[in-house]
């Protein structure tokens, strides 16, 4: 067995150890979700909280790690009588990405139990991290349903099973952890909010802590056990402390003045509903507890509310996360000295640490002098402009909702049609491997015939293996919208760029919330650049196009081309998913030889190979060419304008995109 690095030889990450030790304290709490860059010991200093963790009595032969002292009345392997059990250590259970909902929260025999009335049910994730801590590493890249149903169990202590008529329950109480690189993508606001507490780590950037980093890392590596064995004191004290912790915790007071505070605090910070509350009192106490107090103070508030509300401030991904901590001490000390509380402690941190609200002021030139815009007398622009400052967005907008025709077999998710294993049933077939959707009409039909053939005798349908029937079902898949952003000259009037960046950031955000990967490929000057890969995180799309500078000729041809490439290296990648491009542009192509005709054969090179593809008119003026509409034409797609985006402008964008492919 692998011996784990030492919890308390954690260098730093004081935010990290503490909330973790919290829920360690008080697995009421809900959990802790840990956001950082990589290589910042995230999973570290997980791995090696089970070892402090205090040893659990279990009852001999149960797979659901029942009490003795207690046992489940419901346990699927019980009932069990009470009396005295066997300790075992607490487990640490880690849930990979790439589990299925079976793997999770455990499998039905279906043929039994059609067929002998049995519930033969095999354990999951989900029973094994029972009573001890259930690690997802990557959080943010799990499935939704996936997500859905393991905040669930957390917060009910329970886990479910559902199959056709046939359910199990089973106890499931443990403390969730998970860990994610945000960018890599974020999770829905709706998932944040069931962590109790969130935590944002970094590598230091102290030399001398980096320093005893390394030193640490490289004598574990050496010698695990030996290196273990030098701590071994300082994790049996902290181990014990866990355990006076919680002994202590029921005896904790939590006054009305703490209530007053937490509810001011949560109310000042405008957060949505009262979950934040709830957790935020319940750290407060678990606080006081591991400080071996009985009454939660001011202090305790405070640092509840810097692990409880910085994720539930997040509004969109674009929102920065924290809290602003001279806002948080005006608060509580307006509502300090409350019945049963202390005044908050004059030496206690704050004051100007946290992290300003972002700049909410009016966009605008700042004083800087105009750039006339190109193009406007309806002319192509033969000589490029040079370069232009970056132009901020416009406020985003809801858009309208873009789709690839079809149906699709992607990753999970709310923008195209797509075959999935959660959805709406339309059929069955033969299962492909392991049965996860019984269909039980098709079932019962394919096995009625045989009945008389089998022998059949009693109540009971004989069901064999072939007559299984999986259900096919039909949901909504998550796509790699590419977006193409002509940065040239004759988009750079300050004006309308700011328009262009306030369109694909809405249509960025929409990406957010369908779950979709994304990608950014601008075009200026001589080249096409791909400014984001594709990825998951949104925000780093948003980031980059924020600081998108504009100015020079229009390479369009140049700017298809890159896209082809981006999407060929992706479907080698990640061949499910399907694409969709949205070209933002004037439709202009100017520089070097022929560069029109040269735009329309790197269009077609996209439409031959069925790219659903969207362009984005941003031609504007008296005069209009409608060189945007004839570029949506070469590539089989269809052309709206900025207005035409909008969620509440003229219907049937959708139908127009479909209907321009099936022609």
């Amino acid at each position: 067995m692998t011996t784990p690095f030492p919890f308390t030889a954690v260098v730093g990450q004081d935010d990290l150890r503490l909330a973790l030790l919290l829920n360690a304290v008080s697995p009421a709490v809900g959990g802790v979700l840990v956001r950082g860059e990589k290589g910042t010991a995230k999973s570290t200093a997980v791995r090696a909280l089970s070892a402090l963790l205090p040893a659990v009595a279990v009852v001999p032969g149960c797979r659901f790690s029942c009490d003795p002292a207690a046992p489940d009345p419901e346990c699927p392997d019980g009932p069990h009588e009470a009396g005295t059990g066997a300790e075992r250590a607490a487990r640490m259970v880690e849930l990979p990405v790439g589990a299925s909902e079976d793997r999770l929260v455990g499998a039905l025999d279906i043929e039994r139990a059609l067929a002998e009335g049995v519930k033969a049910f095999e354990p999951g994730l989900l029973a094994d991290a029972h009573r001890g801590i259930l690690y997802v590493d990557e959080v943010n890249l799990l499935h939704d349903h996936l997500v859905d149903l393991l905040l669930d169990a957390a917060a009910m202590g329970a886990s479910y099973v559902e199959r056709e008529g046939v359910s199990v329950r089973h106890a499931a109480k443990f403390l969730l952890v998970g860990t994610m690189n945000p960018e890599e993508g974020e999770l829905r606001p709706q998932l944040l909010d069931r962590f109790g507490l969130t935590v944002e780590v970094a590598a230091s950037r102290e030399p001398d802590q980096r320093v005893e980093v390394v030193r640490r890392r490289l004598a574990y590596d050496d010698d695990p056990a030996a290196f273990a064995a030098k701590w071994a004191e300082e994790e049996a004290a902290v181990r014990q402390r866990i355990v006076a912790a919680r002994e202590l915790l029921p005896q904790v007071r939590l006054g009305d003045g703490a209530l007053r505070q937490i509810a001011a605090t949560c109310a000042a910070f405008e957060v949505d509903g009262m979950r934040a509350d709830i957790v935020m009192a319940r750290t407060a106490t678990a606080l006081a507890a591991w400080a071996g107090r009985t009454d939660v103070l001011a202090e305790d508030v405070r640092q509840a509310a810097l692990l409880a509300l910085p994720h539930r401030r997040r509004r969109n991904p674009f929102d920065a996360p924290g809290l602003d901590e001279d806002k948080l001490d005006e608060t509580l000390e307006q509502y300090a000295g409350d019945e049963g509380d202390d005044e908050p402690d004059p030496d206690g941190p704050g004051g100007g640490g946290g992290q300003p609200a972002p700049d909410g002021g009016p966009q605008g030139d700042g004083g800087e002098a105009a750039q006339p815009e190109a193009g406007e007398d309806g002319q192509p622009q033969a000589s490029g402009a040079g370069e232009q400052p970056a132009a901020r967005a416009a406020e985003p907008f809801r858009a309208k909702a873009l789709t690839v025709p079809g149906i699709g077999e992607g990753a999970a998710g709310r923008r195209s049609r797509a075959r999935t294993e959660h959805g709406r049933t339309t059929g069955a077939r033969r299962p492909r491997g392991a049965l996860t959707k019984l269909h039980l009409a098709a079932t019962v039909q394919a096995a009625a015939p045989h009945q008389r053939a089998r022998g059949r005798s009693g109540p009971g349908l004989v069901v064999r293996r072939d007559d299984l029937r999986q259900a096919t079902r039909e949901g909504r898949e998550g796509n790699l919208v590419l977006f193409a952003v002509d940065a040239s000259g004759s988009m750079a009037a300050r004006q309308r760029m700011s328009a262009v960046k306030g369109a694909v950031l809405s249509l960025l955000l929409d990406a957010y919330q369908r779950r979709d990967k994304v990608g950014l490929v601008t075009f200026r000057g001589t080249s096409a650049d791909v400014a984001l890969p594709p990825t998951s995180s949104v925000d780093a799309a948003a980031a980059r196009l924020e600081s998108l500078p504009t100015g020079g000729r229009t390479p369009l041809a140049a700017g298809l081309l890159k896209a082809h490439e981006v999407l060929r290296v992706e479907r080698l990648r990640d061949p499910a998913r399907r694409p969709l491009v949205v070209v933002v542009t004037d439709g202009r192509a100017t520089g070097g030889p022929e560069p029109v005709a040269l735009a329309g054969r790197a269009a077609r090179l996209l439409a031959a190979e069925e790219v659903a593809s969207v362009v984005v008119d941003c031609e504007s003026g008296p005069v209009r060419l409608g060189l945007a509409g004839q570029l949506a034409d070469e590539l089989g797609g269809t052309a709206v304008t900025l207005d035409e985006l909008r969620a509440d402008s003229i219907a049937g964008l959708v139908k127009g995109i479909q209907g321009r492919r099936a022609a």
